[in-house]
């Protein structure tokens, strides 16, 4: 048997069986999921809970994106891989579970990864988990597909185990193999954990993705990084080398990394002969409360794609609380470049073709608040464009009653920009320390106008300010606020408000 051969026919067998009782789960459940708080146009899946995008690929013409999944519940357990397509990056296909547990290396879990093409075929590389006890064991492994859905786990499965990590990390901590290549060469980056619990980012290369060897430590994390990284990606945009990736514990810096579980960027310069990346700046990517292990993929116009788990570990889950069968959702796909050494995130060109039912206004002072009576819808798009040459402060309110309302706030002097949950539907507690319902960034207040887009969704909500920072937030809201108010303090006026539904 040659290398490229998969698991023998009882393995096989196995692995089909667990795919098969988990889509038709599925298929039996989803007609029983709860409505209330479902997104329009973000992924989310059909049942059960969802975590960390995997995979994220264009194949054959479409974009599909695969996920953390368990069917059988809103809750964490034993990860499946889900599964879904796209033409446009907006309007997303379901299709069927694309990996299970089914075997010693994975059998309580195949935990993250990532997908690549190769010969017109579709490789997935993931972490096998296996947990007993105090014993804990993460390797990396191969699936490969010639339809892009059905796929078969590589016979020589594990590809990377101890023997290519020993005097250099663990396999209890040792994941989410992301996948490229370089100069015709194979790529991966795994996350491991220091002795001293700090995160780094492990280099293996390949020349036929079942094969592989180490290459270096990439990147260490300093104490103040987290005490473990997860979900790396590495890639080269805009003439930049780029390493994005999640830490756990992050110390927070001002406004920075104020989640228990934080996402950054790392953009420098790789050397191909050390492995190592050197570091030019650094920053978090998204400045919201939900964001959590983006990964991105390369359009097929050499545009560079980015997804993330759109919610937070060790928070409430009102979906699961309220028995609504399902939890957690993707974020809206960015489109990456890079601007002073940062990344700078703009919606996809295509969800743009996707607006409905534009309502316009022009040139409206704010010497007295704006009220847009009836104008909310769930799921809806916003662009605000103000003079604040002037400006002392703007705020724009979901209001519901008193108290309860989502609330936007940007203050002129200090460029801070606030969105808040607080008061808003049902509540999320979290491990946090203070209590988070709200975050703050800061923009660049030197230019004349200030451009803020908002997608808000069912139960989300994402802003794009014009110099390329996101806040993206989740909430529950029992009861859909249909009216928005928008105020100022200063010489302030919106020169353009954009009302939209999106289809």
């Amino acid at each position: 048997m040659d290398q490229g051969q998969v698991l023998n026919k009882g393995g096989i067998q196995l692995h089909i069986e667990m795919i098969k009782k988990a889509n038709h789960y599925i298929r039996d459940q989803k007609e029983n999921v709860n409505q209330q708080y479902r997104n329009h146009y973000h992924l989310m899946g059909e049942t059960g809970w969802i975590n960390d995008p995997n995979g994220f690929v264009y194949y054959q013409g479409e974009y599909h994106l695969f996920y953390q999944y368990y069917p059988y519940d809103s809750v964490w357990g034993p990860m499946h891989w889900g599964h879904a397509k796209s033409k446009d990056l907006v309007h997303w296909e379901p299709l069927p579970v694309a990996l299970a547990p089914s075997e010693q290396y994975d059998k309580n879990g195949c935990f993250s990864g990532s997908a690549i093409v190769k010969d017109e075929k579709l490789y997935l590389m993931y972490t096998g988990h296996v947990e007993e006890g105090d014993f804990r064991r993460e390797v990396q492994c191969i699936a490969v597909s010639t339809d892009g859905i059905h796929f078969e786990k590589h016979q020589n499965n594990p590809v990377i185990a101890e023997e290519h990590i020993a005097g250099i990390a663990q396999v209890d901590e040792f994941r989410d193999p992301k996948i490229f290549s370089h100069d015709d060469t194979y790529y991966s980056v795994v996350v491991a954990q220091t002795p001293d619990k700090r995160g780094q980012v492990l280099l293996f290369k390949s020349e036929n993705l079942l094969q592989w060897d180490f290459v270096s430590v990439l990147l260490e994390g300093k104490p103040h990084q987290g005490v473990m990284w997860e979900c790396p990606d590495f890639f080269h945009l805009d003439g930049k080398d780029v390493l994005i990736l999640s830490p756990i514990q992050m110390e927070a810096n001002g406004h920075e990394y104020r989640n228990t579980s934080s996402t950054i960027a790392f953009i420098g310069k790789m050397d191909w002969t050390t492995g190592q990346l050197s570091v030019e700046n650094e920053h978090e990517i998204d400045g919201g409360l939900d964001f959590y292990a983006p990964q991105t993929c390369m359009g097929p116009n050499g545009e560079r794609m980015m997804v993330a788990w759109m919610q937070m570990w060790q928070r409430d889950m009102p979906t699961h609380i309220l028995n609504h069968s399902w939890a957690g959702s993707m974020t809206l796909p960015r489109e990456l470049t890079i601007l002073e050494n940062r990344l700078v995130q703009r919606p996809p060109q295509a969800i743009y073709a996707n607006i409905l039912e534009k309502k316009v206004l022009t040139n409206h002072s704010l010497k007295q608040p704006l009220i847009l009576r009836n104008q909310v819808t769930n799921h809806q798009y916003l662009k605000f464009v103000f003079n604040q040459t002037q400006t002392k402060e703007i705020l724009i309110d979901y209001p519901k009653g008193e108290k309860e309302r989502l609330s936007i706030r940007y203050l002129k002097e200090t460029g801070e920009l606030t969105l808040s949950r607080r008061f808003m539907g049902d509540p999320i507690n979290g491990i946090e320390k203070p209590h988070l319902d709200e975050r703050t960034i800061i923009c660049d207040n030197q230019q004349e106008e200030f451009v803020l887009e908002i997608f808000r969704d069912t139960s989300s909500i994402e802003l794009f300010v014009n110099n390329g920072h996101t806040m993206t937030f989740t909430f529950y809201e029992k009861e859909l606020c249909r009216d928005l108010v928008v105020n100022a303090t200063g010489e302030c006026s919106l020169k353009y408000l954009e009302i939209s539904n999106i289809e």
